[in-house]
């Protein structure tokens, strides 16, 4: 039996499908102005920031300067990397984020695995210990770290008891070791392991994958979220990191970007047109950073699994 076609008459137009866009309220208007105000006044500091870095000495110290400037001076990227061993301070930020940011990942989400998914005694007190160390303030944390890393026993000439050397002091152990985990990576991860389907690991137990194999091959790929977004929030702080870095170096060749950019600062006063062009160059790799990760970092915050 012959099936028959139906088509639709000659000029007739095709149907699209409907979009459902929300209808456009005055609460709607009112949000978006208030974020476009919002998003205007974040961005400001770093455009002054930049015209800045293109101005001459001159014009930022006039009274009547204007916000663009009258000569674009880009000799001033040139002039400012050639003032201070800008190439020995990036690559040292760049090490010391990386290894943080490698190290936090690795650490931090083996630690969030095990607190979420293997049933152990005592495992909740020790995620009591972790949210505990959520709210110490970094600041007092300073004194502590660096007496340990000063009487490291065995190290920088010190004995067994911590005594007669310098410890890890000026090393690039005192700059990784200290603070490359941080107890909200594993309270985000904890977080995001706990919301994976139980049947994941059930099924993997089923086909005989080991503990370490279903966490690495089978869990973590489920969170890329909570993977990028401890890998930015720890790079960022460790390459803006300013205090550490200035009390356990001495010499220029352990020296990091952000403590570079102190070379600017004069006993005449501030260069700002080198301290605002080194300033837009250190800020350069977060910002690429963000532009590439944003998806995931947005959704890390948004779909953080709390309970």
């Amino acid at each position: 039996m012959a099936t028959t076609e139906l088509h639709a008459p000659r000029g007739a137009k095709k149907s699209r499908p409907q979009r459902n866009d929300k209808p456009v309220t005055p609460g709607r208007i009112a949000l978006y102005a208030t974020l476009t105000v919002v998003s205007l006044l974040m961005v400001v500091p770093f455009v002054w920031m930049v015209l800045t870095s293109l101005k001459t000495p001159v014009e930022i110290a006039s009274q009547d300067a204007g916000l663009l400037p009258e000569h674009w001076e880009f000799g001033n990227y040139v002039d400012a990397l050639k003032a201070a061993p800008f190439a020995t301070y990036a690559r040292n930020s760049f090490i010391i984020a990386i290894s943080h940011t490698v190290i936090n990942v690795v650490v931090a989400s083996m630690a969030g695995y095990a607190l979420a998914r293997i049933k152990f005694r005592g495992s909740e007190v020790i995620f009591y210990l972790f949210i505990a160390a959520l709210m110490i303030p970094t600041y007092t944390k300073v004194l502590p770290e660096f007496l340990i890393v000063r009487f490291m026993p065995l190290a920088g000439g010190n004995d067994i008891f911590g005594q007669g050397g310098s410890g890890w002091l000026d090393s690039w152990w005192a700059l990784i070791i200290p603070g490359a985990v941080t107890p909200f990576a594993v309270f985000l991860f904890r977080q995001f392991y706990l919301d994976l389907p139980v049947e994941l690991e059930e099924a993997a137990r089923l086909d005989g994958l080991g503990e370490f194999r279903i966490y690495a091959r089978i869990m973590t790929p489920q969170v890329k979220p909570a993977l990028t977004t401890v890998a930015l929030l720890t790079f960022e702080s460790s390459w803006n990191n300013f205090l550490w870095p200035l009390l356990v170096t001495r010499t220029d060749s352990l020296r990091v970007i952000q403590v570079g950019l102190s070379v600017f600062k004069t006993e005449n006063g501030p260069q700002w047109h080198f301290l605002m062009a080194g300033t837009t160059l250190a800020t350069l790799p977060m910002v690429i950073l963000f532009l590439i990760g944003q998806r995931y970092f947005v959704q890390g915050f948004a779909t953080a699994g709390l309970k």
